[in-house]
């Protein structure tokens, strides 16, 4: 348990880094006078993190486990000094890489430090603990950033900037809480490190991520997204023959994909990934923008998924640990999800928010059966020498999902929400209770003239504005992101189907650290 609250502060930080930022970041962007720039300072933590997630799990499989920790602990924390003080959003940008790259280490290498000191089948009675954190980072983390945001200074240091300064008190006592408990024994083996295989992997995630950020704005079939697809699918062709060539020293080694658990669990993965952003992107909006309610609010509001997630996490880890069985916990949980999903495509404008948190709940209770216990099988069915891999595997296919299924999801949202406005406004002006609200506003009047002048990405227009009036605006949204969640729920299916396909290999009763020496005893 010592240990595990290192490993935990660790996580903490990545979790509440992206939870806090998010709500706060609309602000950042006015003060730094770079609106239409935010979604760089996104873009460039995401490229860094998703890149230099597979490389910790290989050099930490070569180095250890431990100097990996530090050093990922230790770059989170410089990159939140540094965007702390940012000037600019090109200056934030660039400090968000920074703490990127340390971020990409601080989930994965955990999960990997946790395989390597319990065993798969005492190791599920730990992930509530793990589950916990990422709960209470997705409800402090809009509550902490909405504060700071709406501080003008706190402590002589202007508001925005403690959404990244809140960090570094944490990753200070991370770094001390592991550099003084975390002594487990590594055995160097010296091995090439794959800068090839790194090479080709950034130039292949790094343009599809971008395009993923930035193709709604600059067109799915414009020439600038046709290149990034171009770059992108080349740079991932060659990944592959480089990890092949490479072998055992990959930094993804290609014979890991010959192990069915490996294969498959990462497919489901990566479509669990999309699903679950398709909810975790649009609930948020729904509250804060149907509902109309801040974003500290909607933190709060999150409760019931975030109790979903930690209860079912729980029972699933208990009786895991109890029986050795776990199959049927993914399946529950995808079937969970789907229909969470499903049931959220029904939600409109006047549902009563106890019946949207409801859903939310069910959602959760899926996605808690579904996270570690994919996560467990995967870490049970993999070689002693292969646990940093296979667990940074984990997190890398579900975060290139969550990225792939926020830009498709985003995309549909606001290919579909002005149409269904616009309609909604057709019919509203034919109604004498819409007339007589537009009579006693004529600015809005004149906005709404011709269908041009309301923009669609900002919505504070909406605030105060009469009810009637905006009406068809709420329920454009909201439909628009019925329709998001439908698409979600149709990406569980496959999910749920796939799952059912996942052979349940038998719990190991030994820890990492204990294979190994098993493997040493047997070979002298």
């Amino acid at each position: 348990m010592t240990i595990l609250s290192g490993l935990l502060l660790g996580m903490f930080l990545a979790a509440l880094d992206q939870m806090i930022v998010a709500s706060a970041m609309k602000t950042i962007a006015d003060q730094l006078h770079g609106q239409t720039l935010q979604a760089w300072a996104t873009t460039a933590y995401l490229i860094t993190a998703t890149i230099t997630t597979p490389l910790y799990g290989k050099l930490s499989d070569i180095y250890g486990r431990k100097p990996l920790y530090l050093a990922a602990i230790s770059l989170f924390l410089v990159g939140s000094l540094l965007s702390g003080i940012a000037t600019s959003m090109y200056e934030l940008a660039a400090f968000r890489a920074v703490q990127g790259l340390g971020a990409g280490g601080l989930m994965s290498l955990a999960f990997a430090i946790m395989a390597d000191i319990i065993s798969p089948r005492e190791r599920s009675k730990y992930s509530a603990y793990f589950m916990a954190v990422f709960g209470s980072a997705s409800v402090l983390g809009p509550v902490i950033g909405g504060v700071f945001a709406g501080l003008s200074t706190f402590l002589g240091v202007t508001g925005w900037r403690w959404v990244f300064l809140v960090n570094v008190p944490i990753a200070l006592l991370a770094l001390f809480v592991v550099a003084r408990v975390l002594n487990i024994p590594h055995q160097r083996v010296n091995h090439r490190i794959d800068f090839g295989g790194a090479i080709a992997l950034t130039v292949g995630l790094v343009p599809l991520l971008i395009v993923a950020e930035q193709g709604r704005e600059w067109g799915w079939a414009s020439t600038t997204s046709i290149a990034m697809y171009v770059i992108g699918v080349l740079g991932l062709v060659a990944f592959v023959w480089v990890e092949n060539r490479m072998g055992d020293e990959a930094m993804l080694p290609m014979r890991m994909f010959r192990n069915h658990t490996f294969s498959l669990g990462n497919t489901i993965n990566f479509v669990l990934g999309i699903g679950m952003f398709g909810g975790m992107v649009s609930i948020p909006l729904y509250l804060q923008i149907v509902k109309g309610v801040t974003p500290t609010t909607a933190g709060l509001m999150l409760l019931p998924m975030t109790f979903g997630i930690m209860s079912a996490t729980a029972i699933a880890g208990k009786v895991t640990s109890k029986t050795g069985r776990y199959k049927v916990f993914p399946i529950i949980g995808a079937g969970l999800m789907t229909i969470a999903l499903f049931l959220l495509s029904t939600i409109g404008t006047d549902t009563p928010s106890w019946l949207v948190m409801g859903y939310m709940f069910v959602m959760g209770a899926g996605l808690g059966q579904c996270m570690q216990t994919l996560l467990l099988a995967i870490q049970n069915d993999a070689e002693p020498r292969d646990m940093g891999v296979a667990t940074a595997s984990a997190t890398f296919f579900r975060q290139i999902g969550g990225t792939v299924g926020t830009a498709v999801f985003l995309s549909i949202l606001f290919t579909t929400v002005g149409d269904k406005i616009a309609s909604g406004l057709r019919t509203a002006l034919q109604t004498d209770a819409f007339k007589a609200a537009l009579a006693q506003n004529p600015e809005f009047a004149k906005m709404l003239q011709g269908g041009a002048g309301v923009d669609i990405n900002n919505t504070e227009f909406l605030n105060g504005l009469d009810p009637v009036l905006a009406k068809p605006f709420l329920d454009g949204f909201s439909s628009a992101i019925d329709t998001v969640f439908m698409t979600g729920g149709i990406v569980m299916i496959a999910a749920f189907v796939l799952v059912w396909f996942l052979r349940e290999k038998p719990l190991s009763t030994r820890s990492g650290l204990e294979r190994v020496a098993d493997a040493e005893s047997i070979a002298v």
